[in-house]
C-alpha cells in the first residue's frame, strides 16, 4: 500500500462541511464504543450494523457516506481489538482500555462517496455533507494507477489546511544488487546514531532549535482572551510552528533510513522501549525530539522495499560489554570512552554499535560470510493492509 497526499484547495463553506464530516465521524466512533461498553460479546460486524441504526436515528449521521460510517466504526473496533490483544499477551501496566475521542481530525471514505476527475486534478465528494469539489495541489501523479486501485480516501485537517490522502493498492519494490555489507546502529542524544564502522550522524535537535519560536507563539496564545478570534489565529500560528518541526523530523528520518538501508544488506538496531525511557523527566524532551521510533519504523519500511534484512536486538549491556573480548566494563553515562584491560579503546557508542551488530548477526545466523542473496532477504515491516484502518497503521 502506498499513501499519496495532496493539499486541497477549496472555499470556506467547503472546509466547514469537512469539519462537519469529521465531527460526524467522531460521533459514530464514540457511539460504537459506547455500544460495545453497554453490550456483551459485541463483534466488529455488530458495530458495522449499528452504523445503520445511528443513521436512522440521527439525520446528520445519515448525511455521511455509509462506507465512511463503517470506517469510523472500524476505528472503534481497532481500539477494542488492541485492548483485547494486550490483555491476552499480559502486557504489564495499563492495557489501553478504549477511550472516547475528543479531538478527531480526519474522516475516511472507502470506495464510494467520492469521484476523482478524469485529469486527476480534483476530487468531488458525493455524499450529503456538501463538501463538493476540491482541487488537489501536489506533485504526485495519479495517472499511473487505476481508480479501482484506490482503496481509501481520507480528509485530514491540519494546522495549515485540509489534506487529501489516497491509499493505493500497489506493492513498492526497488531492485538493488547486494553489496555484502552489514552495519549496527547505536542511537543516542549526543549523536543521532553511531554505526559499527565508527561513522556518526549529527543529532539535528529540531525542537531545541525552534524552542524560542514556540515559546513566543505560546505566549501570544496565553495573552489572548479565550474564545476570541485573535486567540484562534494565535493558536493556528502555534500549530503551524509545531507542524513544521514534526515535518522536519519525518523528513530527516526518511532520508536517513533510506540511505542506511540502500547502503547495507543487513541493518541491526536497538529494540528500545521509548515509553519507558521518557519517564526520566530530565531526558524526556530530548528523547522525544530525537524521534528514534520514527527512524526505526522507516528502517523497517525501506528494508521491505529494498529487500534488506533488518534485525532488532535487545540493547541491554551493549554499552558495558567489550566488543573485543566480551568483558563487562562498567561505566557511567558521563564516561564516553570504552577502555578495556584487553587493550581495546573505543568510543562508547561505537563499542555499543559493534555489540549490536554481533548480536544481530547471531540472530539471523550469518557466520563466516556477509554475502546475502537479495532474492531471499526479507525485511521487517509494519505494513498498511487492505481493509485496515489507515490511522492505526504506519504512515508511508
Amino acid at each position: 500500500m502506498l499513501v499519496f497526499e495532496f493539499k486541497s484547495n477549496g472555499k470556506q463553506n467547503q472546509y466547514n462541511a469537512v469539519d462537519e464530516a469529521i465531527r460526524t465521524a467522531q460521533f459514530i466512533r464514540n457511539s460504537c464504543l459506547r455500544y460495545w461498553m453497554d453490550h456483551k460479546k459485541v463483534s466488529r460486524h455488530d458495530l458495522n450494523k449499528y452504523c445503520a441504526v445511528l443513521a436512522r436515528d440521527f439525520p446528520f449521521a445519515s448525511e455521511l457516506n455509509s462506507m465512511a460510517r463503517q470506517s469510523s466504526a472500524e476505528r472503534a473496533w481497532s481500539a477494542i481489538s488492541r485492548f483485547y490483544d494486550n490483555c491476552k499477551k499480559n502486557v504489564p501496566g495499563k492495557k489501553g482500555y478504549p477511550n472516547f475521542q475528543k479531538d478527531c481530525r480526519s474522516v475516511e471514505y472507502k470506495t464510494s462517496g467520492w469521484k476523482l476527475a478524469d485529469d486527476r486534478k480534483s476530487i468531488t465528494f458525493t455524499d450529503k455533507k456538501g463538501i463538493g469539489k476540491l482541487k488537489l495541489k501536489g506533485t504526485r501523479d495519479l495517472h499511473f494507477y487505476q481508480i479501482n486501485q484506490i482503496k481509501r480516501v481520507r480528509l485530514v485537517k491540519r494546522a495549515d489546511g485540509v489534506y487529501i490522502q489516497f491509499c493505493v493498492d500497489v506493492n513498492r519494490k526497488e531492485n538493488t544488487e547486494p553489496n555484502g555489507t552489514t552495519i549496527g546502529l547505536d542511537v543516542g542524544l549526543k549523536e543521532y546514531y553511531t554505526d559499527s564502522n565508527g561513522t556518526t550522524v549529527e543529532n539535528p535537535r529540531f525542537l531545541i532549535k525552534g524552542d524560542q519560536v514556540l515559546k513566543r507563539a505560546q505566549r501570544r496564545v496565553s495573552r489572548k482572551v479565550k474564545g476570541s478570534n485573535n486567540r484562534g489565529k494565535a493558536r493556528q500560528i502555534l500549530g503551524k510552528r509545531h507542524l513544521k518541526i514534526s515535518r522536519q523530523r519525518k523528513d530527516h528520518a526518511i532520508k536517513l533510513a533510506r540511505c542506511v538501508i540502500s547502503s547495507n544488506d543487513v541493518v541491526v538496531y536497538e529494540d528500545l522501549r521509548i515509553k519507558n525511557m521518557v519517564q526520566n523527566h530530565c531526558l524526556a524532551k530530548s528523547i522525544n525530539d530525537a524521534s528514534w521510533y520514527q527512524f526505526r519504523v522507516w528502517l523497517q519500511y525501506f528494508g521491505k522495499v529494498f529487500e534488506r534484512v533488518t534485525v532488532a536486538v535487545n540493547p541491554q549491556y551493549t554499552s558495558q560489554e567489550c566488543s573485543s573480548c566480551g568483558e563487562n566494563v562498567k561505566k557511567s553515562l558521563s564516561t564516553r570512552t570504552h577502555v578495556c584491560k584487553c587493550g581495546c579503546v573505543l568510543d562508547r557508542d561505537e563499542n555499543a554499535a559493534r555489540n549490536i551488530l554481533s548480536r544481530g548477526l547471531g540472530t539471523v545466523g550469518h557466520t563466516g560470510t556477509f554475502a546475502l542473496d537479495a532474492s531471499n532477504a526479507s525485511g521487517e515491516l509494519t505494513a498498511t493492509l487492505t481493509g485496515e484502518i489507515l490511522s492505526e497503521q504506519v504512515s508511508s
